[in-house]
C-alpha cells in the first residue's frame, strides 16, 4: 500500500497492533507519527523501524486537554495530517457488578473520549485540506457485549467507537474525510500474552479459525482503510476476528 507523502498518526503505536501499523506505513513510504504514553517504548520503535520516517510524541490518551494540545502541535509541525489511526486502548475484565465509577470513567476516558478528542482536533485540519483517512480500532466485544476478553465497560466503550465512526463517516464525507473501524478478536500482544491458559483456551474455542491473530493481521486491514485503495469506503465496521461474529 502506497503512503508516499502521507503523514499518519498512530495512537498506541509503540507496540502491538499499533507498531505493526507503523511498520506498514513506513514500508509504504509514509511518515508515521507515534502518539503513546510510553515514550521510551515509542523511541525504541522509532529507532528499530526507521528513525527518519517516524516521529514520536508522548500523550496521555485519557487526558483530552493534552490530546488537543499535542495534536494541534502535530498538525502545525507537519502542515497536513493525512491519516489518524485510533488504536490505543485499555481493557477491563471485571464483571459488571464489580465495575465501580472509577473503573468506568477510566476506560471510557481512554477508549471513547480520547478517540473523540483526537478526531475533533484533527477534523478541521482535514476539512480544510478536503482529505482525511480515519481508522478506529473497536472490538468484537462491542458487538457481542464482551465475552472474549473485555467485559461490560470495555464493550460499551468500543460500541461507542462504532457509533462515532459511523457519525464521522456521515458528516465527513462531503469534506473528503473517510472514517472506518476494525473489530479484532483475540490478538497476541503484550495486553494478552500473560493471560491464564484456561481463559485463552476458552476464548480460542469461540473462534472458528481456532487461533489468535498476529498484530500484522489486524494491521493489514487498518492499513487498507488508511490507504487510497479504500477510496470508496466509509462508515464500514470490519470484523477481523477469525469468524466470531460473521455478520450477515
Amino acid at each position: 500500500m502506497n503512503f508516499k507523502g502521507k503523514n499518519i498518526i498512530v495512537t498506541g503505536g509503540a507496540s502491538g497492533i499499533g507498531r505493526a501499523v507503523v511498520e506498514g506505513i513506513v514500508e509504504g513510504g509514509g511518515h508515521a507519527i507515534i502518539v503513546d504514553l510510553n515514550l521510551d517504548a515509542a523511541i525504541r520503535t522509532k529507532d528499530e523501524i526507521n528513525g527518519s520516517a517516524v516521529s514520536v510524541y508522548k500523550v496521555d490518551l485519557g487526558n483530552s486537554d493534552e490530546i488537543r494540545r499535542v495534536f494541534n502541535q502535530i498538525a502545525e509541525n507537519f502542515g497536513q495530517v493525512h491519516g489518524l489511526i485510533n488504536n490505543a486502548g485499555i481493557v477491563s475484565t471485571k464483571p459488571f457488578v464489580e465495575v465501580d465509577q472509577k473503573e468506568w470513567d477510566k476506560v471510557i476516558s481512554v477508549n471513547l473520549t480520547g478517540v473523540y478528542a483526537a478526531i475533533s482536533t484533527l477534523f478541521p485540519y482535514m476539512q480544510a485540506q478536503n482529505y482525511g483517512r480515519i481508522v478506529n480500532v473497536a472490538s468484537v466485544a462491542a458487538k457481542c457485549g464482551g465475552g472474549l476478553l473485555g467485559t461490560s465497560v470495555y464493550a460499551t466503550s468500543k460500541a461507542g467507537v462504532i457509533g462515532l465512526t459511523k457519525a464521522i463517516a456521515r458528516e465527513g464525507a462531503k469534506f473528503g474525510i473517510a472514517c472506518n473501524a476494525v473489530c479484532p478478536s483475540l490478538t497476541m500482544t503484550a495486553m494478552t500474552k500473560d493471560m491464564e491458559e484456561s481463559k485463552k483456551k476458552k476464548i480460542l474455542s469461540m473462534i472458528p479459525l481456532g487461533r489468535a491473530a498476529s498484530p500484522k493481521e489486524i494491521a493489514n486491514v487498518i492499513l487498507f482503510y488508511a490507504s487510497d485503495l479504500a477510496s470508496f469506503v466509509t462508515g464500514e465496521i470490519s470484523d477481523v476476528d477469525g469468524g466470531v461474529t460473521m455478520d450477515g
